[in-house]
């Protein structure tokens, strides 16, 4: 179903989808896990990317991330074509956003749905433009950002508005009041503004950092940083793309990671940049703010740092505090629980490392359930999603104790899941049953959106469900569930 302004939405009821095979590994996640840019990255005399690769799976180098594999947006295509999978009624993935008819048939689930909330599909959003990097939520718009330049703005699983850049994809976005900030692939930060009169109207209200106080840096030598050999620059400029950004809102800053193995520290009511922090010796893939003002930072050089931000003369500064993790693999992904106090780390290896404040940052565990390099996490509450190079989202439950239980892995993406955000589902009538909303970006061009319980049983729990389902059902039914019972195991 195509609307009046080019976007195409499916929408999907509760489906659940064959897990991909995996006959080959993939070769690269993406172009956030390795180092400084290549010869398809170069950077000119102004210190802009030129990115000559208009899908930016340029591989970066990076004695990090050698071992990640790759994502080809070449082979992805025709590998899922050649899937028995193919033909599956019960294989939603094949149900192109393109199919004449956007109704999907009713979960399989079904005769399992009076025991226990389903977790699955509501919709998919498709603009056919460019690989999903970036997503933010606002009140009830959703903000995607993508390898065409393009800020779509959807609202209720339809395109509402949008706005665009003049230059680099958009790999990161995040929402303060009227503002939006968006962090580019060419190394710039671009400022937005909502009109109060009219919600479409997005205009551009500036960049980090201003044209005055990047003149004004310039001119004093000791503002430049040495970048490789006879290169300086401007030591307040990214000058490689942004990864990431992250948000103190209590102290109204902005936090900037990028490729330039730095993150930067901005005052988001003047757009000031009071800091320039030389974190790691490869790119930064995540930044966030964490409990009591502390700032994680992850990189390809595969460490977690946290940092504090202290007061020093007139001014403050970030001082390292503690590497949480030192390994081979690049970090891709961090996530915050702040009610639960718990630090999520994902990596090019697909492993999720997690750390309790409450126990002084002691390392809790691993989550296992990818098999190629996370590439996003999120928190909601007491669950954990985390979104893969598998083209899988894994979603997890933080028990009583600290323990964490695979609920379910929400397939049907037929690329990389390259962002995911969060929202609570405000539409249920069950109050004493917290749904959620999640939105998942990919490299397949599309968001779907899905809806997860977090009193869903886990997946064993599912099984045995089943297992007492399919002694007193049909034998249509009884296959049914076993389709399912083989998506279930991650």
């Amino acid at each position: 179903m195509r609307n009046e302004r080019g976007g195409t939405m499916v929408a999907e009821r509760n489906a659940l989808h064959h897990r991909p095979r995996f006959e080959a590994f993939l070769h690269s996640s993406d172009p956030s896990l390795p180092s400084p840019a290549n010869a398809s990255n170069h950077q000119d005399p102004n210190g802009d990317i030129n990115n000559n690769n208009s899908n930016d799976y340029s591989t970066r180098r990076s004695s990090a991330s050698a071992t990640s594999p790759v994502y080809d947006a070449s082979t992805h295509a025709s590998s899922a074509e050649a899937s028995p999978y193919a033909m599956s009624p019960w294989n939603q993935a094949s149900a192109s956003p393109y199919n004449k008819s956007p109704w999907i048939t009713p979960s399989p689930l079904n005769p399992l749905e009076e025991n226990f909330p389903v977790n699955g599909l509501i919709g998919s959003l498709v603009r056919e433009e460019g690989h999903i990097y970036s997503l933010a939520v606002n009140g009830d718009l959703l903000y995607t950002g993508s390898d065409s330049k393009n800020i779509r703005v959807w609202k209720n699983l339809k395109e509402f508005t949008g706005f665009k850049s003049k230059s680099g994809l958009i790999k990161a976005i995040v929402i303060s009041g009227e503002k939006i900030f968006t962090g580019h692939q060419d190394g710039k930060i671009r400022v937005w503004k909502v009109s109060t009169k009219n919600p479409s109207n997005h205009r551009r209200v500036g960049s980090l950092p201003t044209l005055k106080d990047f003149i004004r840096s310039s001119m004093n030598p000791k503002n430049y940083v040495e970048v490789r050999r006879h290169r300086n620059v401007v030591r307040i400029r990214h000058f490689d793309a942004v990864s990431c950004m992250s948000m103190n809102e209590d102290q109204g800053l902005l936090y900037t990671g990028s490729w330039d193995k730095t993150f930067k520290v901005w005052r988001i009511a003047d757009s000031k940049c009071l800091e320039s922090v030389a974190a790691h010796d490869d790119a930064v893939n995540s930044v966030v703010v964490g409990f009591q003002s502390l700032v994680f930072t992850g990189s390809a050089d595969g460490t977690v740092k946290v940092w504090r931000r202290e007061m020093q003369g007139k001014g403050t500064t970030h001082v390292l505090v503690q590497t949480l993790l030192k390994q081979e693999n690049a970090v891709t992904a961090l996530a915050m629980n702040q009610e639960a106090a718990v630090v999520y780390c994902g990596s090019s290896d697909g492993l999720v490392n997690y750390w309790d404040w409450e126990k002084h940052l002691s390392y809790g565990g691993v989550l296992r359930g990818h098999k190629l390099a996370v590439l996003c996490l999120f928190t909601a509450r007491n669950l954990v999603f985390s979104g893969s190079a598998d083209k899988n989202i894994c979603v997890w439950r933080r028990e009583e104790g600290g323990a964490h239980s695979c609920l379910s892995v929400l397939t049907g993406h037929t690329g990389p899941v390259k962002c995911l955000t969060v929202v609570e589902d405000y539409g249920t009538e069950d109050k004493a049953d917290q749904r959620w909303v999640v939105y998942s970006g990919s490299l397949d061009r599309s968001v779907k959106v899905w809806r997860v319980s977090e009193d869903a049983p886990n997946l064993s729990q599912i099984m045995a469900l089943e297992k007492d389902a399919y002694s007193g059902t049909s034998s249509n039914k009884k296959t049914t569930l076993v389709t399912v019972n083989k998506l279930g195991k991650p």
